[in-house]
């Protein structure tokens, strides 16, 4: 009996040490960095920012995919279609920013579609219950974890490449991204949260306000922002908001990771902009009409 305890205590110890050798950096365990450099910026604890593409401009598009981490494709407001995107990311596959697709659901076609035609990530919207988010995370990876199937489409030919084997690392490369926007979803965000194989929870701001009824600048909207905030860090997750304006000086911006629109990483700036604040959400997507403008609070 005392010789069976102690060789459990020695396996014990032993696999300890593995694992805090591999969180040292060491040999055993060690991974590589991530091909999806938005997702390894992330893990590191800093903060990631995109340009929106929100119509068919392959010069565009591989111009502003320059400066940024990643891109959010709208296909959920926008009239792009996947052929679109698909031709985009032809075109300057590696140009810097990785892409993502916003798509108006969960279902597997569209996240079939979008993985195929080679995103590193999807956002999906108004997520409101957990059976939204496992969708999400359903058909956004391979088996074992999930239930994407093999397919066609120019993913491989973009990532499998400098010895990469696509299908054994994607897995690790993929952002599933999940959008709280209303008080439902709010009331939700720790088992939201909690669901494998999402990665990010971020506040879609405009429609929070719009589903709340309260103004972002309101204590009752704060107090929903900082619910999701704490349940989504309490699940482990990495948190974020769609307004940049939240990156900085706002009380939870320390806590807030992923944003959409925001500065570029070497501050240039789309040449149509015309003065456009790039913090700002996207045409269509700002502060409520007629209500108080999102001012963050200062610390």
């Amino acid at each position: 009996m005392r010789s069976s305890m102690t060789l459990r205590l020695t396996l014990s110890g032993a696999l300890l040490g593995i694992a805090a050798l591999a969180q040292q950096g060491g040999d055993a365990g060690a991974k590589p960095k991530l091909y999806n450099t938005a997702k390894q910026k992330l893990l590191e604890g800093k903060q990631v920012f995109s340009f929106t593409q929100t119509r068919f401009d392959i010069p565009g598009y591989c111009e502003a995919a320059k400066h940024y981490d990643y891109t959010w494709f709208e296909m959920q407001h926008s009239t792009l279609e996947f052929r679109d995107v698909e031709a985009m990311i032809a075109a300057c596959p590696h140009a810097g920013a990785i892409p993502m697709i916003r798509l108006p659901d969960a279902q597997e076609f569209h996240i079939q579609h979008a993985t195929d035609i080679g995103v590193l990530g999807v956002i999906v919207p108004t997520v409101d219950d957990v059976e939204r988010a496992r969708e999400a995370a359903k058909w956004s990876r391979y088996p074992p974890v999930a239930r994407r199937s093999s397919g066609g489409g120019q993913a491989r030919s973009i990532w499998g490449i400098n010895g990469v084997d696509y299908a054994k690392t994607f897995n690790d490369n993929m952002l599933v991204v999940v959008m709280i926007e209303s008080p439902t979803g709010v009331a939700n965000a720790f088992d939201i949260a909690s669901v494998a194989g999402v990665d990010v929870v971020i506040i879609g701001n405009n429609d929070m306000s719009v589903f709340s009824g309260f103004a972002q600048n309101d204590d009752r909207y704060q107090m929903l922002l900082t619910k999701v905030r704490d349940d989504t860090l309490r699940a482990g997750k990495i948190f974020g908001q769609a307004n940049a304006n939240y990156a900085t000086g706002h009380p939870l911006s320390k806590d807030a990771r992923f944003f959409q629109n925001g500065p570029s990483n070497d501050g240039w700036k789309p040449p149509a902009s015309g003065g456009r604040n790039q913090n700002a959400p996207p045409p269509g997507e700002e502060d409520t009409p007629g209500k108080p403008a999102a001012k963050p609070v200062k610390k």
